[in-house]
């Protein structure tokens, strides 16, 4: 909000401090002044009557012009469209400095120019407060103003400071004039003086003005019928204090308005009396249909907003704008004021939709406080009556109850110094409590404060401490070290494991990527390992991020899919992400492959990303962690066969636990997400991380020759491979000498086609038989292996080929 120097000094003497003095210790109370400005600037200014002006000899746009500046007579050379004869105007005299740069003597075109004439804009006036003509050439003062004075910019009244204060949600009663004011007064400890109006509109006759609300988003409503007004200029004093605010000067009776809202923060409305017909008010909502507000422009209403009627018509819409047909006029003779209280989040979606943010509407998003109805309607009724010849005054109206309940707090000296760490006395916390107007009472150690009724923040302890300290300076808090117990800097057992996650999948070549945790209805329906009690957000800021994801792949799957669309034919990324339900929040860990893994053109080499690969980063992925492979198994896919590939997909197991789902995507699901044949996996990395993991065991490197064997036969199709490598690895063992010899189990080739019956297949397998004590010998070797074929025959009816 903006409020400036000549505004506060009409309610506190401020004459000894600077600017930056004033900013700086309003932003150290808590109030951040954001920017600190003169409302114009510029040195050597003075007064001068244009006594000639004549074209230049050498320009089709440039004058020649004598100006009298009181103390002698100027040759000036001027290019603004609208200079000429006669006028009064503000020079600037050779050696001044303007926001542009110094002036200084010279010639133009060879005239001598000893000055220069100037345009508002030009001594640093924002231009959204000037008109076109103002804009368009030099300031032409009255006719009355003095030749040769030295302060023109404080005889236009432009001598102002402005303070751009940005308020914290809590402090929406600074919006008022009147109480930044006292804010002002009580931060440097010196008298406030508002202006006198209370009760000022109880005045008036009988009233046949009828006011009502249908709608509880209306709570309150002042309406009074001012029969007779004049319009005319606004008084200097109110035409200076809209510019500072930012708004400009109109007549006196809407500047009127404006005025009493910046002073009260509380907005209101003048209806021009002829308008309101039978002078009946009603606040309704369920409208449908176009209205041309005051603005010119035609909004679409609809029935959640408020508005204002009159005989079941819009006159205006609610605390945002009025209307066109029923705005006051330089032929208005007579007034009907309406004051009222509106829900707050109704006025802001309403100004959201319609986009149409004013003074109004902004104040009533932000909160006003009960009693400030009362005061605006007050004030403004004195001041129509002092400034606008007000006569025929009727009495007030009122709809609905003003709550004036008063909001008692109570405290002691010494909470409030433990809160704060301080040592204040009894005397300093009383004397915070004046000078913000607490009527503070002490008995004993016990101070009673009643709080005004625009403080609606001020709720308990917390904040009477809050003021304490903000009135009497953040520096008298003491300067302590914090106090805390010494702990060892690592990582907790969660964050190893995903620091080693992260480490382990980038130096095999993934990328790591990071989605949105919010996602759409159908990435939530989409959800692997996920859980139907998904989180749904209360007010979502898109349909696209309605929902907290239980699952990350449908968001990878999509990263995958825009790669793809931009012809990135390979891509290998993975996320670990926390994934949140009602009933759970956990670590996932997620995997998606497109193309090829690794790949070598030089070499003609490649690692294509298939079923195989992606099994075997798992595994790879589960033993660098400590989880051997023997406790690791992979199972047909029974449990999602509608994102996954049916018969190219399993599920991962550590013991007798699902920890993730791995394979092909489904065609379908495929075509859904615009991607090709990708291989998948979401893993549950809070049931890995709680797996207990093997220690890791020394064991020197055998010294002895190993001898390798291979065989191939012929089993049954649907045989899994990994029930023929466990039967084996389980008779790797000689029974004479109990020494188990078989280290290696590796399936090299799997045959179907000629020469193989249609319901079997062929398996290469190489055997590796080493000894960590001796060199194995031919028999010992052969039993072992005689063994493994006799097992093979008996449990998986396996055919040796020769």
């Amino acid at each position: 909000m903006r409020t400036s120097r000549k505004w506060l000094e009409q309610y506190v003497d401020l004459h000894d401090l600077t600017l930056s003095e004033l900013a700086k210790k309003i932003t150290d109370a808590g109030l951040e002044v954001e920017s600190c400005k003169p409302l114009s600037a510029g040195t050597h200014l003075v007064i001068g009557e244009i006594l000639t002006c004549e074209d230049h000899p050498d320009s089709d746009h440039l004058h020649v012009t004598t100006v009298n500046v009181g103390d002698e007579i100027l040759s000036i050379v001027c290019g603004a469209p609208n200079v000429a004869a006669g006028q009064k105007v503000i020079v600037a005299r050779a050696g001044a400095v303007l926001p542009g740069g110094e002036i200084k003597a010279g010639k133009i075109r060879g005239q001598e120019s000893n000055g220069m004439i100037c345009a508002l804009f030009e001594l640093g006036v924002d231009p959204h407060m000037l008109t076109d003509e103002q804009k368009a050439g030099i300031e032409i003062l009255p006719e009355d103003a003095p030749v040769g004075y030295t302060d023109p910019l404080g005889y236009l009244g432009y001598d102002d400071e402005i303070l751009e204060i940005g308020l914290t949600p809590n402090r929406s009663d600074c919006q008022a004039q009147f109480n930044l004011g006292t804010e002002v007064g009580a931060i440097f400890e010196r008298e406030v003086v508002l202006p006198q109006f209370e009760n000022a509109s109880d005045c008036g006759a009988a009233t046949n003005l009828t006011i009502s609300s249908t709608t509880e988003q209306c709570p309150l409503f002042l309406g009074k019928v001012i029969g007779s007004v004049t319009i005319k200029e606004s008084p200097k004093w109110m035409q200076e204090l809209l510019r500072a605010a930012g708004m400009h000067s109109i007549n006196n009776v809407v500047d009127i308005s404006n005025i009493v809202m910046l002073e009260t923060g509380q907005p209101m409305h003048f209806y021009d009396i002829d308008a309101i017909k039978n002078q009946e008010i009603t606040v309704k909502n369920g409208f449908e249909e176009e209205y041309t507000a005051l603005d010119g422009e035609t909004y679409q209403l609809e029935k959640e907003d408020i508005v204002i009627t009159n005989e079941g018509k819009p006159i205006g819409i609610a605390g945002i704008m009025g209307g066109d047909d029923s705005k006051i006029l330089e032929t208005t003779k007579g007034l009907i004021i309406e004051c009222a209280s509106f829900d707050h989040v109704s006025i802001r979606n309403t100004a959201r939709r319609l986009n149409l943010s004013t003074e109004s509407s902004l104040r009533y998003q932000k909160g006003i406080e009960p009693l400030a109805p009362k005061k605006a309607m007050d004030r403004a009724v004195q001041l129509l009556i002092e400034y606008a010849d007000a006569k025929e005054i009727e009495e007030t109206v009122q709809w609905g109850v003003i709550d004036e309940t008063q909001r008692v707090l109570s405290c002691t000296p010494q909470e409030i110094n433990n809160r704060l760490g301080t040592q204040f006395a009894l005397e300093e916390i009383v004397s915070v409590f004046e000078r913000l107007h607490f009527d503070p009472i002490v008995e004993g150690e016990v101070i009673t404060v009643t709080i005004p009724s625009y403080r609606m923040d001020m709720e308990g302890m917390a904040d009477l401490s809050e003021e304490v300290i903000r009135i009497l300076g953040y520096d008298k808090l003491p300067s302590t070290l914090p106090f805390m117990p010494m702990t060892e800097g690592k990582l907790n057992k969660e964050q190893q494991l995903i620091r080693k996650t992260e480490e382990l999948l980038c130096d095999k070549g993934l990328q790591q990527c990071v989605t949105y945790t919010l996602i759409s209805s159908v990435k939530k329906d989409n959800a692997i390992l996920g859980s139907e009690n998904a989180i749904e957000l209360a007010s979502p800021m898109s349909e696209e991020r309605r929902w907290i994801r239980t699952s990350i792949l449908p968001s990878l799957i999509g990263v995958a899919a825009y790669n793809e669309a931009h012809g990135i034919k390979n891509s290998s990324l993975y996320e670990i992400s926390e994934v949140s339900s009602k009933d759970w929040i956990k670590n996932h860990l997620a995997i998606v492959l497109n193309g090829e893994l690794e790949q070598t053109r030089w070499l003609h080499e490649s690692l294509p990303s298939d079923f195989y690969t992606l099994k075997g980063l798992i595994e790879m992925y589960m033993d660098k962690i400590g989880i051997n492979k023997n406790r690791i198994f992979f199972k047909e896919n029974k449990k999602d066969i509608l994102h996954f590939h049916p018969y190219r997909s399993a599920e991962v197991y550590i013991g007798k636990d699902l920890v993730g789902i791995m394979g092909e995507i489904h065609p379908v699901y495929a075509k859904e997400n615009d991607v090709k044949n990708i291989v998948m996996a979401e893993l549950d990395l809070d049931l890995i991380g709680g797996v207990k993991k093997s220690k890791i065991k020394f064991a020197p490197v055998s010294k002895y020759p190993s001898v390798e064997r291979d065989l191939a036969f012929v089993v049954d199709r649907s045989l899994p491979v990994e029930k023929i490598t466990e039967i084996i690895k389980r008779h790797g063992r000689d029974k004479e000498t109990k020494e188990t010899i078989l280290q290696n189990v590796e399936v090299f080739d799997i045959y179907e086609g000629e020469h193989v019956a249609d319901h079997e297949k062929s398996v290469a397998i190489s055997l590796e038989f080493q000894s960590n004590a001796h060199t194995l010998t031919d028999a010992q070797i052969n039993r072992v292996f005689e063994s493994i074929l006799d097992s093979l025959e008996k449990d998986c009816q396996a055919v040796l080929r020769k």
